[in-house]
C-alpha cells in the first residue's frame, strides 16, 4: 500500500512530505525491503487491542503509546505537476509514471492563493480549480494513450471474441488496475458482453476513462498553508462546498515542521498529530499547582503527574521570538483545526482505502508473537477490504498457507477460511499441521 503526495510546485508538497515522514527512523524500523530516494515512511494511527486485553505490547515496527498504535506506511513523493503534464511538459512523464504506483493520493493544495497554477508567487489566485485540472491531466494522459491504439485493440477484441473486461484489463493494468476494478467501471457504464468496441466514439472512450480515473485514483485534498490568513478561509470554504468534506484536511505542514524542530531541540513537549504542546513555563506552572500547601509533594502521590525524570530532560526556556511563533501556531492551527493536519491526512488516506489493521498472534493467552521475550501484538498488518482469513495466511508466509489447519479468534472460536477480515475480526491465531504435530508429541 503506497500513499502518493502530489501537487504543483511551491504548494508545500516537499514541506508536507518532510513533516509527515520520519527522516530519523532507524534503518530497518519498517517492514519494507527498499526505500527509494523519493519514498519515505509515515505512520497511520489506530487503536491497539493491548489496552482492551490489559497486556503490554511491543511492536516490531512503529510504536504504541497508551493504546494508540503507529503503523508504518510507505509514502511516495510524486514529481512536481504543472498544466500540460499529459503532453510531457515539465516533469510530466515522471509525474504520471510515479502516479500509477500509488493507491491513494494526497493532493497538496496551497489554500492561501499565493501561488498560481504554475507554482509562481502571486496574490488573489483561486485554488478551487486546482484539483479539477489535476484530474483532467490524469484523464488526458490515459485517454491519449488509450485512444492512440483503440482501433487496434477493438479489432483484436472482435477477432478473438474476448470478454470486454479482459480486453480493457490488458490496456489499463499498467495504471495499477486489477480485474475487479475494471469490472466495477463496466458495471457503472452498463457495458456487458457482447460489445463491439469498433463502434465506440471519442466521447464513449472519454467517459470510460473518466469513470476509471475516479475509481482507480482516490484523492484526499490537503489544504496546506491553512494559517496564512488573507483569502485562506474563503478559499477553503469554496473547496469544501465543491468536494466531499470527508476528503478534505486542513493543514499547516510548516507548523508541524517547526513543532518537531522545537521538540527535538527540547523547547517543547509535543506528540506528532496532537492538538497541544507544552513549554517549560507551562510545565513549571503545572508542577507548582500540584504542590499541596505544607503537604507532601504531589510527585510522591500515587498515580500523580511527576516532573521530568532523568530520561525526560527539563525543557529549555523560550525567547520572545520563538514564543510568539509558537503562540501563533497554537491559535491559528491547533485551536482552530485540532492539529497541524499532516498526520490526519495519512489516517484519512488509509481509511478511504478501507484498509483493516490485523494482529496475527502465536497464542491467545498473552497474544505474543512467539519470539523469546516478545511482548503482545508484535505485528500489525494493514490489509485491503475483502481479504479473507486464508488469504491473509498466505500474505504472512507461504508455509502458513501451505500447512494451514485452522485459524481462531481471541475467544478461541474457529474462523472460517473464507471469512472476511474486519475491524471486529482482526486478531487471528493460525494453527498449522506442523505446529499441531509438535504439540501432540
Amino acid at each position: 500500500f503506497i500513499i502518493g503526495c502530489v501537487g504543483k510546485p511551491s504548494a508545500g508538497k516537499s514541506t508536507f512530505f518532510n513533516a509527515v515522514t520520519d527522516g530519523k527512523a532507524k534503518i530497518g524500523n519498517y517492514p519494507f525491503t527498499t526505500i527509494e530516494p523519493n519514498q519515505g515512511v509515515g505512520y497511520y494511527t489506530t487503536q491497539c487491542p493491548c489496552k482492551k486485553y490489559g497486556v503490554r505490547c511491543r511492536p516490531r515496527y512503529g510504536w504504541c503509546h497508551d493504546g494508540r498504535r503507529k503503523v508504518p506506511v510507505k509514502l511516495l513523493d510524486v514529481a512536481g505537476l504543472i498544466p500540460g503534464a499529459s503532453e510531457g511538459l515539465g516533469l510530466g512523464n515522471k509525474f504520471l509514471d510515479d502516479l500509477r504506483h500509488a493507491d491513494v493520493l494526497l493532493h497538496i493544495i496551497d489554500v492561501s492563493g499565493t501561488t498560481n497554477e504554475k507554482g509562481e508567487s502571486t496574490t488573489g489566485y483561486d485554488p478551487s480549480g486546482d484539483h479539477e485540472w489535476l484530474e483532467m491531466e490524469v484523464q488526458l494522459w490515459i485517454y491519449n494513450n488509450l485512444f492512440s491504439r483503440w482501433q487496434t485493440v477493438a479489432k483484436r477484441h472482435q477477432a478473438t471474441n474476448s470478454p470486454v473486461v479482459q480486453t480493457l484489463l490488458a490496456q489499463l493494468s499498467g495504471y495499477g488496475a486489477k480485474e475487479p476494478l475494471i469490472q466495477s467501471v463496466l458495471d457503472e457504464l452498463h457495458v456487458k458482453d457482447p460489445v463491439n468496441l469498433m463502434e465506440w466514439d471519442k466521447e464513449q472512450i472519454r467517459q470510460l476513462v473518466r469513470v476509471f480515473v475516479r475509481r482507480r485514483f482516490m484523492f484526499i485534498l490537503v489544504l496546506n498553508k491553512a494559517d496564512s490568513g488573507g483569502d485562506t478561509d474563503a478559499n477553503a470554504l469554496k473547496l469544501s462546498q465543491k468536494y466531499d468534506e470527508g476528503r478534505i484536511v486542513m493543514c499547516s505542514a510548516l507548523a508541524e515542521c517547526f513543532l518537531r524542530k522545537m521538540k527535538d531541540q527540547k523547547y517543547i513537549r509535543y506528540d506528532e498529530g496532537s492538538f497541544m504542546f507544552t513549554t517549560a513555563e507551562e510545565e513549571e506552572n503545572e508542577s507548582e499547582a500540584q504542590q499541596p500547601n505544607g503537604g507532601q509533594s504531589s510527585d510522591d502521590a500515587p498515580g500523580s503527574s511527576k516532573r521530568p525524570s532523568s530520561s525526560q530532560k527539563p525543557l529549555k526556556p523560550l525567547d520572545g521570538k520563538v514564543s510568539q511563533r509558537l503562540e501563533k501556531i497554537r491559535d491559528m492551527v491547533l485551536f482552530r483545526h485540532g492539529s497541524t493536519g499532516v498526520h490526519q491526512a495519512i489516517d484519512r488516506a488509509v481509511e478511504v482505502a478501507g484498509l483493516v489493521p490485523v494482529y496475527p498472534v502465536k497464542n491467545i493467552t498473552h497474544f505474543g508473537g512467539g519470539g523469546k521475550g516478545e511482548g503482545a501484538f508484535p505485528e500489525c498488518v494493514l490489509v485491503r477490504p475483502g481479504t479473507t482469513v486464508r488469504q491473509f495466511a498466505g500474505m504472512l508466509h507461504h508455509e502458513i498457507d501451505k500447512h494451514f489447519l485452522y485459524a481462531e479468534g481471541p475467544d478461541g472460536r474457529r474462523l472460517g477460511e473464507d471469512d472476511e477480515i474486519t475491524a471486529e475480526r482482526n486478531i487471528i491465531r493460525y494453527v498449522t499441521e506442523r505446529a499441531a504435530e509438535e504439540n501432540s508429541h
